[in-house]
C-alpha cells in the first residue's frame, strides 16, 4: 500500500505546504533580523527595501515596491526611514516632481555590500545539509512553485467549491 501523500493531500496544519514554509521562515528569519537590528540598525523591511534598490537603482518608488512585494504605504515608509539613516536618496524627476527615483547612497551601498554576504553565509548553513544536486534540484523547484503561485493569481485563485452541507446547517 503507498504511503501517504501529504503534500497533496493535506491531513492538518503541518502538512500544509504554505505553512512547513512559513515555519521555516519565521526559524531561520531571526537570524537575518537580529543581525540586520543590532550590527546595521535597519528592520528586515527596511533591508529588503534596500537589497532591492541594489538590484534596481533610480526606480520609481512604487516600481521599488513591487519588486519589494510591499504596499506603496510600508515602501513609502521604509524609504523616509532609510533616507534618514543616510542610506537612499530619493530624486525627483525635473518634468514630473510626482515621480520620485530612487538611489542608494554611498553608505547605502557600503551597508549593502556588508549585509548580503552574512545573509549568503546564513542561507549557506541553512542548505548544508543537502548535498550540491539536492540544492540544486531544491532552486528548481521553489522556481516551479512561484510559477505556478503566479499563474494561480493571475486565474483567480482555484478555490476548491464548498460541499453542500444541505439543511443541517
Amino acid at each position: 500500500m503507498p504511503a501517504h501523500d501529504r503534500m497533496t493531500d493535506p491531513q492538518g496544519q503541518n502538512d500544509l505546504l504554505l505553512y512547513r514554509l512559513y515555519r521555516i521562515h519565521a526559524t531561520a528569519g531571526p537570524l537575518v533580523v537580529r543581525m540586520c537590528e543590532r550590527d546595521y540598525g535597519i528592520t528586515r523591511r527596511e533591508w529588503r527595501v534596500l537589497s532591492c534598490l541594489a538590484d534596481v537603482e533610480g526606480v520609481l518608488s512604487s516600481e521599488l515596491a513591487e519588486r519589494a512585494l510591499l504596499d506603496r504605504a510600508r515602501t513609502s515608509r521604509a524609504l523616509t526611514r532609510l533616507v534618514d539613516k543616510k542610506l537612499v536618496r530619493r530624486e525627483p524627476k525635473p518634468s514630473d516632481r510626482r515621480e520620485v527615483h530612487v538611489f542608494l547612497t554611498d553608505e547605502g551601498r557600503r551597508v549593502y555590500c556588508e549585509v548580503l554576504p552574512r545573509i549568503a553565509a546564513i542561507q549557506r548553513e541553512l542548505l548544508a545539509p543537502f548535498s550540491v544536486e539536492q540544492r540544486e534540484q531544491l532552486s528548481e523547484l521553489m522556481d516551479l512553485l512561484l510559477a505556478q503561485a503566479r499563474a494561480l493569481n493571475t486565474e483567480g485563485g482555484l478555490l476548491p467549491p464548498l460541499e453542500d452541507a444541505g439543511d443541517d446547517v
